[in-house]
C-alpha cells in the first residue's frame, strides 16, 4: 500500500524539503552510478568507431595487400584510341603490339517496308485481310523464321492480326514492334554476331502474300526507300599480331588483354598497344594505405592524449538548467576526451606502431620504410599527435615533403619486385598482430573486436540493476519519513480535537 505523502496540514512544516534534504545522500549515490553507466557507454561509441575504422584499415588493405597481386598493375597505351580500347589485366604480357580491325559486329535489323502506301492508318489490331492479303484454297498459309539452328513454323489466316504476328516474333526471341506512324514493322536480334542473323521463308504462295503485305519482304532492286531493308548479322573481325581473332560482339578478350574495337581500320594500316607495368598504379596502393594508417593513428594518439578536462556526465536535472548547445558542447568534450590514457588503446597503438617501425628480409637484407623513403617527420617537426604518422617522400600532396627526392617511385620503376616483396611482408605481419589482438576472449571479447566489447556490455547493463536496487531503497527511505511525518500529524490533529473538546467542556 502506497504511503500517504500529505503532509505539514497540522504543523505547518516544510516536510518536502526536509525529506528532500534527508535523502540528498541517496539520491547522489543514484546520480554517480547513472553518471559511470554514461561514461561506459561513451568508451563504447568512442570504441565502436574506432573499430570499424581499424577493421576497414585490415579488410580493405592489410588483407589484400599481404599478395603480390595487389601490386600487380599494368597499364596499356593505344595509338589510335577512336580504333580501339583496351583494357589490361593484372596476367597481360609486357611489349608491343600491331592491331587491325577488319569488321565491326553488326546486329540483324529489319526495317520493314510502308504498309500500302504508308498513308492508310494501319494499327496493330489490322487484320492480314484488312492489308489485302487474298487467301486461296486452305484459307491460311505458313511462313518460318530461322535464327542459328532454331526456327518457328507460323500459321496465318486472313484474321490474323499485325499484334499476332509479333508476338510470335516475340515468343521465338527476336525483338519485333510496329510503328504507327511510319506504318512500318521492326524486327531485330536480341544478339550480336552471325549467331543472331534470322531469316523469313515459305514455299506457301499465301504465306509468301502475307509476308510481302506485311512488308518484310526485302527487294534488292527497290531504289525509293520505301520497301523493305535488312542488316545481316555480322561477327567482328581483328588481327592481332598477324592472327585473326573473331566475336560476336565488338570485345575480344586475348591474353590478358580485353580490346574493344570501336572502327575498322583502313586497308594496309594497323595500330599499337603498347602494355608495360603501371608504377603509378603500385604508388598508388603503399600511397593510399599509408593514407589510411596515418588517418587512424593520428586519431588514436589525438586520443589519447586527449586533455582531461574533468567533466562528468550531466544528469537530466543539470542538463535541464542548460542551453541545448551547452549540453551538446559539453558532451563532445566527454566524447572526444573519454578515452585518454586508456590502456586499451595504448596497446593497440603501440602494436601497430611496432609492425610498420620493424625491419623486413628482403633478399637476405633487413629493410625498413625508410629504405622506400617513408618515414615520420620527427618529434620536434611533427604537429601534436601526428608524431607517428608517416610521410612520403616527394609526395605532391604532401606539403612537408614534397620537395625531396621520390625515393618510391624510383625502386618502383628500378627494382619492382623489391618494393612488392617489402609491402607483401610488412602486411602479413601487420595482419597476424591484428589478427591476435582481435581475437575472442570468454566473457571479455568479441572476434573482431579491438575492445573489450563484451565485458563493457555486462558492465553496462550491471549498472542498471544497481541503479534500480538504488532507486528502490531511496524509495523505501522516502516513504519511512512521510509515514513518520504522517504520523506526526495525525497525532498533532488529535491532540488539536481534544484540546478543542476540552475547551468546549469548560464552557470556552
Amino acid at each position: 500500500m502506497a504511503t500517504n505523502r500529505l503532509t505539514g496540514l497540522m504543523s505547518g512544516m516544510d516536510t518536502e524539503s526536509l525529506i528532500e534534504q534527508l535523502c540528498e545522500s541517496r539520491k547522489k549515490k543514484i546520480d554517480t552510478a547513472k553518471k559511470a553507466q554514461k561514461s561506459i557507454n561513451y568508451k563504447q561509441e568512442a570504441w565502436k568507431s574506432l573499430n570499424t575504422k581499424l577493421k576497414n584499415l585490415q579488410t580493405k588493405y592489410v588483407t589484400n595487400m599481404r599478395f603480390s597481386s595487389a601490386y600487380t598493375k599494368k597499364t596499356t597505351k593505344v595509338s589510335d584510341s577512336s580504333v580501339a580500347s583496351v583494357i589490361t589485366g593484372s596476367n597481360a604480357i609486357n611489349g608491343s603490339q600491331t592491331l587491325e580491325v577488319n569488321k565491326l559486329a553488326k546486329t540483324a535489323y529489319l526495317t520493314g517496308g510502308e504498309l500500302g502506301d504508308g498513308k492508310q492508318g494501319y494499327t496493330a489490331l489490322s487484320t492480314l485481310e484488312d492489308l489485302g492479303v487474298s487467301f486461296d484454297g486452305t484459307g491460311k498459309g505458313t511462313f518460318s523464321v530461322t535464327q542459328g539452328d532454331n526456327s518457328l513454323d507460323i500459321e496465318v489466316t486472313k484474321d490474323t492480326t499485325i499484334s499476332d504476328v509479333l508476338t510470335k516474333l516475340k515468343d521465338f526471341g527476336l525483338n519485333a514492334s510496329f510503328d504507327e506512324k511510319n506504318q512500318r514493322l521492326f524486327v531485330s536480334s536480341k544478339v550480336s554476331g552471325e549467331s543472331g542473323d534470322f531469316s523469313f521463308s515459305s514455299s506457301d504462295v499465301n504465306a509468301t502474300s502475307a509476308l510481302s503485305k506485311l512488308g518484310m519482304v526485302v527487294d534488292e532492286s527497290d531504289t525509293t526507300g520505301k520497301g523493305a531493308t535488312k542488316i545481316a548479322g555480322q561477327d567482328a573481325e581483328i588481327t592481332l599480331n598477324g592472327a585473326k581473332f573473331t566475336s560476336s560482339s565488338n570485345v575480344f578478350e586475348i591474353n590478358g588483354l580485353t580490346i574493344t574495337a570501336q572502327a575498322q581500320t583502313k586497308a594496309g594500316e594497323s595500330i599499337t598497344i603498347n602494355t608495360q607495368d603501371d608504377t603509378d598504379g603500385i604508388y598508388d596502393v603503399i600511397k593510399s594505405f599509408i593514407k589510411e594508417y596515418n588517418s587512424i593513428i593520428n586519431e588514436m594518439d589525438k586520443l589519447y592524449n586527449a586533455e582531461d578536462k574533468k567533466l562528468e556526465p550531466l544528469t537530466d536535472d543539470e542538463k535541464y538548467s542548460m542551453s541545448d548547445k551547452e549540453v551538446e558542447e559539453w558532451e563532445k568534450n566527454i566524447s572526444d576526451s573519454i578515452l585518454r590514457r586508456d590502456s586499451n588503446l595504448s596497446s593497440v597503438s603501440s602494436g601497430l606502431r611496432s609492425v610498420m617501425a620493424s625491419g623486413i628480409q628482403v633478399n637476405g637484407k633487413t629493410m625498413y620504410l625508410s629504405d622506400f623513403g617513408i618515414s615520420t617527420l620527427g618529434y620536434f617537426n611533427a604537429a601534436d599527435n601526428e608524431k607517428n604518422a608517416y610521410h612520403i617522400d616527394g609526395d605532391s600532396d604532401d606539403s612537408d615533403t614534397s620537395g625531396k627526392t621520390d625515393k618510391l617511385k624510383t625502386l618502383i620503376a628500378n627494382d619492382p619486385d623489391t618494393v612488392v616483396s617489402f609491402f607483401t611482408q610488412l602486411s602479413r605481419d601487420l595482419y597476424s598482430k591484428m589478427d591476435s589482438m582481435t581475437k575472442s576472449v570468454s566473457g571479455y571479447r568479441s572476434y573482431g573486436s579491438f575492445y573489450d566489447d563484451k565485458k563493457m556490455k555486462t558492465d553496462y547493463d550491471d549498472y542498471n540493476s544497481k541503479i534500480s536496487d538504488l532507486e528502490d531503497k531511496l524509495n523505501e527511505y522516502e516513504d519511512k519519513w512521510y509515514s513518520k511525518f504522517s504520523s506526526m500529524e495525525t497525532a498533532m490533529a488529535k491532540m488539536q480535537s481534544n484540546t478543542s473538546a476540552v475547551t468546549s467542556l469548560l464552557g470556552g
